[in-house]
């Protein structure tokens, strides 16, 4: 389980930072003017999203096809919905419009499919049910551009 987590998070981690220089220089040429480099950086910027939606799409793919439904409850489906969250919330931070909003509304679901199973199955000093607090706050504030909302959970962990 830990295994397949951090496989995923490396390979999509070092594409998110990728993601994030690549539209900060976007923007920076295209407010100097220089359409040329702001054209190079958003065919590079459209390139790493596609490697993005692929790699979630595969591990959403294994989460939703098999992982979550044979974990039963527990540790396993709050890791596994909290995973899926996660997954969508990465989705949601480059995409755009009606896939924008789309993959914030699997996201929202996941991690309150990971939330109500937290709050019956686990302690609330529980590894996992704190990463997920953390990471459904997370996904308010800089998903759903809600910071009332984000202290609140996090200061409900």
């Amino acid at each position: 389980r830990n295994l397949l987590s951090v496989a995923y998070k490396n390979a999509v981690g070092s594409r998110r930072a990728s993601w994030r220089i690549i539209s900060s220089v976007e923007q920076k040429e295209q407010s100097k003017g220089n359409a040329d480099n702001a054209a190079t950086a958003s065919e590079y910027r459209a390139k790493v999203e596609g490697e993005l939606n692929e790699i979630c799409g595969t591990i959403l793919k294994l989460l939703e096809g098999g992982l979550i439904p044979a974990a039963g409850g527990g540790e396993s489906k709050v890791f596994y919905c909290k995973m899926a969250g996660d997954y969508y919330r990465y989705i949601a931070e480059f995409s755009q419009g009606g896939d924008k909003d789309k993959a914030a509304e699997s996201a929202k679901k996941c991690y309150d499919d990971a939330m109500a199973v937290a709050t019956a199955d686990l302690p609330v000093t529980h590894p996992i049910r704190l990463g997920l607090a953390l990471n459904f706050s997370v996904f308010h504030y800089e998903v759903l551009n809600n910071p009332e909302e984000a202290c609140k959970m996090a200061r409900q962990a």
